[in-house]
């Protein structure tokens, strides 16, 4: 019988998940996209115009100049490339010295006024991480929509023409995500190590593409994916099939610890499914945070306990999930 009560999150830790040192400036720069994925937990598309505004821009490139423990300036969205801010973002923090991570759908690239941006990226040497869900064509299609695999295979084609994949300072990451459930026969992602090997062997092979590493990320309850599961009655089930696969050795590990995920509007959030999700990150006083506060309070310290949810399970199943993919060693042996 399926139980159908879900152990709050915070309960099933053995102390309150907690803030290190911020190093990852996560930033959504808005909701612009060229496509609408059926797993998107963004729920972004081309008929949304929500976006950064130059005063937003503006703040955050001040957090990026003011707080040399920032390492990381991951931007997102939406297609980040598409929204404002993208380029003043992008080279502000390469002049000084962070990495750049772009989480590109590839696609963009043959978007008009888009197309200069693999030599854009090769010239700021920014890190691409970009979704194919998949190495087989139908799969992709479905999840992204028709002819989105080709354009990605041709995006992966230019972007190792110019270096990425090859030189150390260009670095090409693929992220897999598992197709949406259709019934209640649910399955962890597959072990990250190995399926790497399979779409490394697949794609030079087939369209002799090199590239770094793949990220494996399971399909959170949130935007789309959320939906999806509603719709299908699975929202519940699934919950609990994460819980059941709840794996401690992951919360070490969580993205949410040494980030800080920013809004197009400049409200800030432990995570991005947090802040697709409206669950603010708070201070020590309990009040919530925009990036203005952190510019008055001269400090990235101004959080003590993360906000946490159901789908964090999300995060912590089996070798756990994060922008940057398994979290452990895959427990199959």
């Amino acid at each position: 019988m399926i139980q159908t009560s879900i152990t709050p999150f915070a309960r099933k830790l053995k102390t309150p998940l907690t803030k290190s040192q911020i190093k990852v400036l996560q930033i959504n720069l808005g909701k612009r996209c060229n496509l609408a994925c059926t797993h998107c937990h963004v729920e972004a598309s081309p008929k949304r115009t929500e976006e950064l505004s130059p005063v937003i821009c503006s703040q955050l490139i001040q957090v990026i100049e003011r707080f040399p423990e920032i390492q990381i300036v991951d931007l997102t969205g939406g297609a980040p490339e598409m929204n404002y801010g993208f380029k003043p973002i992008v080279e502000t923090a390469r002049q000084h010295g962070k990495q750049v991570i772009v989480r590109s759908n590839l696609t963009i690239y043959f978007e008009p006024g888009f197309e200069d941006l693999p030599e854009y990226c090769t010239r700021h040497q920014t890190r691409i991480v970009a979704s194919l869900p998949c190495y087989m064509a139908t799969n992709v299609d479905k999840m992204r929509g028709q002819g989105v695999f080709d354009a990605s295979i041709a995006a992966i084609q230019t972007l190792n023409r110019l270096g990425y994949g090859k030189e150390p300072e260009l670095i090409l990451d693929l992220v897999y995500n598992p197709q949406l459930p259709v019934s209640d026969r649910f399955s962890l992602t597959p072990d990250q190590h190995k399926l790497e090997k399979d779409y490394k062997i697949f794609l030079q092979e087939h369209f002799g593409i090199t590239f770094n590493n793949l990220f494996t990320i399971t399909n959170l309850p949130v935007g789309r994916t959320l939906l999806h599961l509603q719709r299908k009655k699975l929202y519940a089930s699934y919950l609990e099939f994460l819980e059941s696969n709840f794996n401690p050795n992951t919360v070490e590990h969580l993205m949410c610890r040494d980030e800080l995920s920013v809004d197009y509007l400049g409200n800030i959030y432990d995570c991005d499914f947090n802040q697709m999700m409206n669950l603010p990150a708070k201070t020590r006083a309990g009040e919530t945070l925009t990036v203005a506060k952190i510019l008055a309070a001269g400090t990235l310290d101004v959080i003590d306990e993360i906000q946490t949810a159901p789908y964090c399970y999300g995060c912590t199943a089996g070798s756990g999930s994060s922008c940057g993919g398994a979290l452990t060693e895959s427990r199959e042996h």
